[in-house]
């Protein structure tokens, strides 16, 4: 079974409450092949909500309370982004994920890109807090633009 990021499949759940709907995602989850599942909501955050992004560092750097999760008012949420990660890995587990497919560049979700820390749009190499946990635990984990063929 795959997991995937609900606003892959079309859900409203992004921050702004819009999706990032990406067609082979939807279909995957249409033919019982893939789970959604948003950790941000699993975290205690609501849709829509403010943009967050990871400052001080990555996704690993959060996990081992190095950097922080903030909000673009300045409030932290680090300990939601965690428990978030946290109810994935169960989710994870719970259904044997063969693999894990996230959302490139959310402070969650990011498999190789995040955005730096600052709101100003830049973005830098790193994992968001999800998929850090998750390939910590020895899970695969891509995202929308690693998906190949190989995997629908």
């Amino acid at each position: 079974m795959i997991l995937v990021s609900s606003c892959l499949a079309g859900l409203e759940v992004r921050y702004n409450g819009s999706h990032s709907l990406n067609k082979e995602i939807y279909k995957l989850v249409e033919k019982n092949k893939a789970i959604t599942i948003c950790p941000e909501l699993l975290g205690g955050l609501s849709t829509p909500r403010e943009p967050a992004e990871i400052v001080g560092g990555n996704g690993e750097d959060v996990l081992d309370g190095i950097a922080k999760v903030i909000e673009k008012s300045g409030k932290d949420v680090t300990e939601l982004y965690i428990k978030g990660a946290y109810a994935t890995l169960e989710r994870a587990k719970e259904i044997n994920a063969t693999i894990v497919l996230l959302k490139e560049n959310s402070p969650s979700c990011g498999c190789s890109t995040i955005y730096n820390g600052d709101f100003s749009g830049k973005k830098i190499v790193g994992m968001g807090v999800t998929s850090a946990l998750l390939k910590r635990n020895g899970l695969q984990v891509i995202s929308e633009e690693q998906l190949t063929k190989d995997y629908y």
